[in-house]
C-alpha cells in the first residue's frame, strides 16, 4: 500500500507534487489485477475518475484550512505595509476556497454523467464562474450563490493579483458590494462550502 512520505518532497518537489494521478493508476491496477507501468501516459478515464478529483478538492480545501489558522507577521516588510500583505495572505485562502469547490462540482459532474458523459460537455464547463457550475447544487439561497459569486473574483483575480485588469476595476467594489448586501461573513462562507461539499456525498450514495 502507499504510505505518505514529505520526504520525498525535498528529492524531487515536482515530481512529488504531480504524481497523484501514477499514484491512483497503481491503487487502480491493485484492485484490477492489471500491471502497472509507471511510464504510461495517462489516459482519459485515469484523469477523469472523480476520487481522483475528489481528493484534489480535498488537498485544496486543507491547503486554505492552513492558511487561515495561519497569522505570518510579514517581518521583512515595512509596518505600514504588514496590514496590506495580510488582506492579500486571506485572499490566497479563498482563491484555494474557490478551487476547491470548482474541482468538487467538476467531480460531482463526472459523477452524474460518466466520464465519456462530462468528457463531451467539458467544454461547457472550462471556466471558474462557481456560481453557474453551481446551477445543480438543489436548495441554494441567494446568499449561497453570493457567496459563489464572490469566491469567483478570488479565483479569477482577488487571489493572485492586487487588481482585476485593465478596464475591470470596478470588480474591486463588485467584492464589497457583494459581502454588505448579502451579509456575507466566515460563518456564511464556510457552512455554503461545506452545503456545496456535501451534495458530493449524496451524488456519490446515489451511485
Amino acid at each position: 500500500m502507499i504510505e505518505k512520505d514529505r520526504s520525498g518532497f525535498g528529492r524531487d518537489p515536482f515530481g512529488y507534487s504531480a504524481r497523484g494521478i501514477f499514484q491512483w493508476q497503481l491503487i487502480e491496477s491493485m484492485f484490477t489485477g492489471d500491471d502497472f507501468d509507471p511510464y504510461r501516459q495517462p489516459e482519459a478515464e485515469h484523469c477523469k475518475n472523480p476520487v481522483l478529483w475528489l481528493a484534489q478538492a480535498e488537498a485544496l480545501s486543507q491547503a486554505a484550512l492552513t492558511l487561515f489558522k495561519t497569522e505570518p507577521e510579514f517581518e521583512t516588510m515595512p509596518d505600514f505595509v504588514r496590514p496590506i500583505c495580510d488582506s492579500q495572505f486571506c485572499a490566497v485562502g479563498l482563491m484555494l476556497v474557490g478551487y476547491s469547490l470548482e474541482i468538487a462540482l467538476k467531480a460531482m459532474m463526472i459523477m452524474e454523467h460518466g466520464i465519456g458523459g462530462y468528457t463531451a460537455i467539458e467544454k461547457k464547463h472550462r471556466h471558474h464562474r462557481l456560481q453557474d457550475l453551481a446551477n445543480f447544487v438543489p436548495n441554494l439561497s441567494k446568499q449561497e450563490r453570493a457567496v459563489l459569486r464572490g469566491l469567483t473574483h478570488f479565483v479569477y483575480w482577488a487571489g493572485r493579483y492586487p487588481d482585476p485588469g485593465t478596464g475591470k476595476e470596478g470588480e474591486t467594489l463588485n467584492i464589497f458590494e457583494l459581502s454588505e448586501k448579502y451579509q456575507i461573513s466566515g460563518r456564511v462562507l464556510f457552512s455554503t462550502s461545506a452545503k456545496v461539499m456535501r451534495h458530493a456525498h449524496e451524488i456519490a450514495e446515489k451511485e
